[in-house]
């Protein structure tokens, strides 16, 4: 059977369907993004995963200006933003004593820009591909892997990190990462939108790749091996030191003393871990601190691994610097225990002022980038060396990065992480950020210690699972045992270049068909 042009642009150009209202297009996308927080942890309501990124290639599918597309993405993501990162607000209304109607004001504007992200990918969507579930993964998964590092990255709230416990699909993380967890996830959600459109074709090629991932799951192929060393015993040390008390000059005693009685029961123990700037003050000024733990350590046959702020005197150059660099650390001392790691990762105007000499056009603010910013530790540093074994380091914020993680782990028989999340309170920041170092382990194969100011204090084992944890906002200990192992998985070999060569072979293909079929359909 011949068809005509203009069956053929029917096939190719399925019935244009209605197009809502501007302004009620916008509130449902804004929604879509918003219910996005449902998803992840603590909810876990995994299915709105799917119904989010869902809704918004819906809402694109019709005939639009690339404005009205532009806007809706812009929409779409800033109630992703605006809802699945409200925990900021407690940050910075209440330990950065801004008024609360700035707060917002600022929440608004963080997802403003944030949303900016969606709002090209709809554009793209709209005016450079074909509008088909292949097209919009890919470019959605463009848009995740770039929050990575684009402006030094935000890298939160993707749709992988939903599916972190359901082992059906987060198996593919140790073979292509988070992304690959994504890229499965919102395929399959277009291809059922493309379903109730009597498109069925694109759910079998979201199928095949289901079988794969629940293939995976089934076989459970172990990636790392056990190093064949005895398990470690840790002790991993929640201070529960308030946030607005913390940095007081007049509390940093009754900080370390704190550290020092819960500790007072666990030397003797393999490893002991504390969180991240647990110590107050720069090591110089710890002197004598420093060294009763290390002799108790020594003592007792202990590892004693702490966050601290380091100050590097050696790289100081009087004739040059106005002051030593410092860095948010961390540093193994005890007994067999050596090596001191520099976080690589800082938090935008937390730990660093971005843009720097920008703000010297303003003289109130001239020069306030050099003495508010830590430093930037190097890409390429050795891991602590603890007991025989290898140890890569995240602190805090830096386990959001993927590539970073993988980095750091390889090599090493086992990862841990530090934090303070008590700047983000009861929200469900401190949760979210949980999952995360989960589906490093996953991804990396290795399991993960984590010793935080506030909670979650956990040990995660190399598949991502929660062995033990520590109840939030209380002062207690966490003890258990860990295991080194090694190998590499595919995600730590190639990183994130499977899936982007993907991704941009996908984006290739329907820009040419969409040339192609304009071509057509101008007579050309």
């Amino acid at each position: 059977m011949r068809l005509s042009t203009v069956d053929l642009q029917k096939r190719l150009n399925p019935t244009k369907s209605k197009r809502l209202p501007l302004s009620l297009t916008i509130l449902l996308a804004w929604v879509a993004g918003g219910i996005f927080l449902f998803a992840l942890a603590p909810y876990g309501f995994w299915p709105v995963a799917l119904l989010s990124p869902a809704i918004l290639y819906a809402l694109l599918l019709p005939e639009m200006s690339g404005k009205r597309a532009f806007i809706i993405g812009e929409a779409y993501g800033m109630g992703l933003w605006c809802v699945g990162a409200f925990w900021l607000y407690t940050s910075i209304h209440d330990y950065g004593n801004t008024p609360a109607w700035l707060a917002l004001i600022m929440i608004a504007l963080m997802g403003l820009a944030m949303g900016l992200f969606h709002g090209f990918l709809a554009l793209t969507f709209n005016r450079m591909v074909g509008k088909q579930p292949f097209s919009f993964t890919a470019l959605w998964v463009l848009q995740e892997w770039l929050k990575t590092w684009l402006l030094t990255g935000f890298p939160w709230l993707f749709v992988g990190y939903a599916f972190t416990e359901e082992y059906w699909l987060s198996s593919l993380a140790p073979v292509g990462g988070v992304f690959a967890v994504s890229f499965v996830a919102v395929l399959l959600a277009t291809s059922v939108v493309e379903l109730l459109r009597r498109r069925g074709g694109y759910l079998i090629a979201s199928a095949a790749v289901l079988i794969i991932s629940t293939s995976l799951w089934l076989i459970n192929p172990q990636w790392t091996q056990p190093k064949g060393t005895p398990d470690l015993s840790v002790s991993l040390i929640q201070g529960n030191i308030p946030q607005d008390l913390k940095w007081l000059t007049d509390y940093q005693v009754e900080t370390l003393n704190i550290y020092a009685t819960l500790t007072s029961t666990e030397w003797g123990r393999d490893i002991v871990l504390w969180p991240e700037s647990s110590i107050p003050m720069f090591q110089t000024e710890a002197v004598g601190f420093i060294s009763e733990m290390v002799k108790m350590a020594n003592e007792t046959n202990t590892s004693w691994i702490t966050g601290i702020p380091y100050k590097d005197e050696a790289a100081y150059n009087a004739s040059t610097d106005d002051y030593p660099p410092f860095y948010n650390s961390v540093i193994a001392l005890g007994a067999e225990a050596d090596g001191l790691y520099k976080k690589q990762r800082l938090v935008p105007f937390g730990e660093y002022i971005p843009f720097e000499g920008l703000l010297d056009i303003l003289p109130n603010l001239a020069g306030s980038q050099d003495i508010m910013s830590y430093s930037r530790g190097s890409e390429q540093q050795s891991p602590l060396r603890v007991r025989g074994h290898n140890i890569g380091v995240a602190v805090c914020y830096e386990v959001a990065y993927p590539d970073t993680t993988r980095k750091n782990a390889i090599g090493a028989d086992f990862l841990l992480t530090i934090s303070n999340d008590a700047w983000f309170g009861t929200s469900a920041g401190p949760l979210q950020h949980l999952q995360m170092v989960q589906m490093r382990s996953l991804e990396n194969g290795r399991w993960f210690m984590r010793a935080t100011n506030t909670g979650v204090t956990a040990i995660i084992d190399h598949k991502g699972r929660i062995v033990k944890r520590a109840p939030q906002f209380e002062r207690t200990v966490l003890r258990g045992d860990i295991q080194a192992r090694v190998g590499n998985t595919p995600f730590m070999l190639f990183g994130h270049y499977p899936i982007l060569i993907i991704i941009a072979l996908l984006l290739l293909l329907s820009y040419l068909g969409k040339r192609e079929h304009t071509r057509t359909r101008s007579g050309k």
